[in-house]
Parts: structure tokens; C-alpha cells; sequence
């Protein structure tokens, strides 16, 4: 049984610690199929098969089917509803002003209502744009303004409270493999082995994106601190934003990739014959000079082309499995940020207090104490094994058990400190 003392204001202390994790992660996590799992939601109807796409998809440490998988983070993409990209590939709008395109576009209408979630979420407000470097005046008016992006949502296990500033690397390859315009040869018109570069890894032109410099230009937005992405070879040129409280990375398309670089290869789409290249439901973009009737656009580039034509799947899959490329090298790497708010109870005994047990056992039933013998020479003395927290209701709220019992008698001033953390 238990002994009480009340404890007063200043026997409580309170305090704030960090902690830091290195958090790490490699280009197979991302670029792989078995650690990548994707969510197959939205259908197409209409002409042919139909497209059968995910709206995100998110990137696991080992494989996704085992129960020990961890999900490190969510990858979408989006498009901003006034940008050149969607006034440019949109027929209009219907009477209840719902965008309308053509059916050569896949989910435009899901890449534009992504954006506007994040710039909801991170902005404060649907309408307003993405801009890099950041623009406290939102909606930015610039040639900074970012049209469409790739958003990188990483997950509370491993983003915890926030990500440390200056600690956030990205290696990205800026060029896509294997340029696919090489000129039309009417030998090989019926050549199957033309080139493609959506879904071969990158090899070259890798990039390492940072937010070096975050430390001394602090920006603070509705979504929290905010830091600008920049190319570590040139840091006067803006690629992205980091947001550190939610742990979303927003990276420019434009800028991140060689947006110019023209692109080739078989995409989903509403498609209901099938020709010698490729499938029903499926269409080839960025086909070699001259056979543009067979293949459309030879001149197609990753921006604008690639992101209007591709479902999202199309366009994630390219990302993930190409631009970080392949093997056990760091894809991303950054430090997280855990916040500690504790309690420290300083629990403290005079050397006349907790020196006798108020347990039925401490004393015989002759009211002698067990633990003195005879000898007048003896004090009492007793050993601290718990201790428990209570409040003025009497409610026990918490208990710290001892490592070991500790001694207490009437030579002894003690103290216990226990801390609380949250």
C-alpha cells in the first residue's frame, strides 16, 4: 500500500526537446513495381476498353503485399485550371461550367482538381497558383507561376512533425532516356524497334534539388513554414516548394524536366481500334516524322503533350520508374522533425517522510514494525519500488516503476524525477 504527499507548482516542470531522424530512401523504392502500389479508380467510358487510371499512387519500403511494408509517400500530379496547358487543350465549358475536352486528353478535369486541393490545403485558397520561388501575394503574376506539378506528400511515420530546414535532397534526372526524334526512314516505317523514352529509365542528366538557403529566407504560408527547392549547381534557379509542417514537396514540371525534350511511346487512351504498334485502348504519342497519320504528333514534348494526352498512371509511372532511376543509390533524403513536449514531476522526500510502509505486512500483529528487531539502536526504514501520480479527484493517473528498489530511511533526502513525454 501506497503513502501520499501532495505535490505543489513547483515540483512541476515543463520542457521542449527535438528530435532528429535521417530519414533515406533509395531509387528501387520508387522506381519499382512491387514497392509502388497504385489505386485504379477512375474509368473511362465510351470509346474502346476504356482507361483505367489511379488519381495517386504511393511508394512502400519493400514490397507492398508484406505485412511490414511501411508507405513512405504519396505521388500525384496536377494542373493549374488557368494555365496555357489547360485554355489550350479545353473545347470550353458545358452550361454549369464544368471544363470540357477532347477525348485525345485523359483526366484533365482530375489533374486540374488536384491542384486545386493542395493549393487549398497549402495556399488557402482553390484558385490560387503555385509560384517559384514562393510569392507571399497569392495568386502570383509572374513567369514564375507554376502550370503544372508533381506532388510529393511524404508520410507522418517518416515526416513526423516536419522536415528539418537545409536538410532535403532529391537526385532527379532532368532528361528523359533516348530522345525519340531521329528523322523519318521510309526503310523502317514498319520497324518496331523505334524509339520510345516514357518508360526506359534515365541515365544521364541527373540533377540533385535542395532547399539550401531555406535557413535565411523564412517564408511562412497557410500550409505553415515553406522553403524554395533550387538546383544545387544553380541556386538562382527555382524548381519547386517544400512544405515543411505538412511534408509535401511541389515540384514544377516545367522546371524539373527538360519540358522541351520531345517524348514517344505507347500511352492509355480512348482508343477503340488497334493498328500494327499497339493495342485497342491504348496510342502511340510522339511517333517518328512522317507518320504522323499513323502515330500523331512527332514533335510531342513531355510539356505540354505528355501531360494532356497520359492518364495519371501514364504520367506517374513515367516519373517514378524513370526520372529517379534505378539501384540501391539515395533517391531522396532529408531529416524529420519530432517535437517532445514533456513533464518533468520532481517527486521529493524529507528524511523524515516515506521512511515507514502503510502495508498490513510492515507490522506485526503486536504493532511492532517487522523490519526492527529488539535493539533500540534500529530506525525504520523502507524501499521505494513505485510511484504514482494521482489527481485532487484521488484518480491514479500515471505510475513510474523504479529500475530498481531504492532505500529510504530517516537519514535520506531523496528525490525522484519522472518525466512525461508527448
Amino acid at each position: 500500500m501506497a503513502t501520499y504527499k501532495e505535490l505543489s507548482s513547483t515540483d512541476i516542470k515543463t520542457s521542449r526537446s527535438v528530435l532528429n531522424q535521417l530519414v533515406d530512401i533509395i531509387q528501387e523504392d520508387i522506381s519499382g513495381s512491387s514497392t509502388r502500389k497504385k489505386y485504379q479508380v477512375f474509368v473511362t467510358g465510351g470509346v474502346g476498353p476504356g482507361v483505367t487510371s489511379s488519381l495517386f499512387q504511393t511508394v512502400y519500403d519493400q514490397n507492398y503485399t508484406l505485412q511490414t511494408a511501411n508507405p513512405i509517400f504519396d505521388v500525384t500530379f496536377g494542373i493549374y485550371s488557368g494555365s496555357s496547358i489547360v485554355t489550350g487543350s479545353s473545347t470550353g465549358q458545358d452550361s454549369s461550367g464544368k471544363l470540357l475536352f477532347p477525348s485525345t486528353s485523359i483526366m484533365m478535369r482530375e489533374k486540374v482538381d488536384v491542384y486545386r486541393q493542395f493549393a487549398q490545403l497549402l495556399l488557402g485558397d482553390a484558385t490560387y497558383q503555385f509560384s517559384t520561388p514562393y510569392a507571399a501575394t497569392q495568386p502570383p503574376v509572374s513567369a514564375n507561376a507554376v502550370d503544372s506539378s508533381l506532388f510529393i506528400c511524404f508520410k507522418r511515420l517518416f515526416a513526423r512533425d516536419s522536415i528539418k530546414r537545409e536538410t532535403f535532397a532529391m537526385k532527379f534526372f532532368q532528361s528523359a532516356s533516348d530522345a525519340p526524334y531521329t528523322g523519318f526512314n521510309p526503310a523502317q516505317r514498319h520497324n518496331d524497334d523505334w524509339n520510345t523514352n516514357i518508360n526506359r529509365t534515365s541515365v544521364s542528366g541527373s540533377t540533385i534539388y535542395t532547399d539550401i538557403g531555406s535557413s535565411t529566407s523564412r517564408e511562412v504560408t497557410v500550409g505553415g513554414a515553406i522553403g524554395n527547392l533550387v538546383d544545387s549547381s544553380n541556386t538562382s534557379r527555382y524548381v519547386g516548394l517544400l512544405f515543411y509542417d505538412h511534408g509535401i514537396a511541389v515540384l514544377n514540371t516545367s522546371q524539373v524536366i527538360s519540358s522541351s525534350q520531345h517524348v514517344s511511346g505507347l500511352i492509355d487512351a480512348m482508343n477503340a481500334g488497334a493498328l500494327k504498334d499497339y493495342t485497342a485502348g491504348q496510342t502511340l504519342i510522339g511517333a517518328k516524322d512522317g507518320e504522323t497519320l499513323r502515330r500523331g504528333n512527332s514533335r510531342a514534348k513531355f510539356v505540354p503533350d505528355f501531360v494532356v494526352s497520359a492518364s495519371m498512371d501514364n504520367i506517374l509511372d513515367h516519373f517514378c520508374s524513370t526520372r529517379f532511376s534505378s539501384g540501391s543509390n539515395t533517391a531522396v533524403t532529408f531529416q524529420n522533425v519530432t517535437n517532445i513536449n514533456s513533464t518533468l514531476v520532481f517527486c521529493r522526500t524529507t528524511s523524515d517522510e516515506f521512511n515507514y510502509s502503510s502495508n498490513p505486512t510492515f507490522s506485526k500483529s503486536d504493532g511492532t514494525i517487522r523490519v526492527i528487531s529488539d535493539s533500540t539502536s534500529e530506525r525504520t526504514f523502507s524501499f521505494a519500488t513505485t510511484i504514482g501520480l494521482y489527481d485532487s479527484l484521488n484518480n491514479l493517473l500515471a505510475v513510474a516503476k523504479l529500475s530498481r528498489p531504492v532505500e529510504k530511511n530517516d537519514e535520506k533526502d531523496l528525490t525522484f524525477r519522472i518525466r512525461l513525454d508527448f
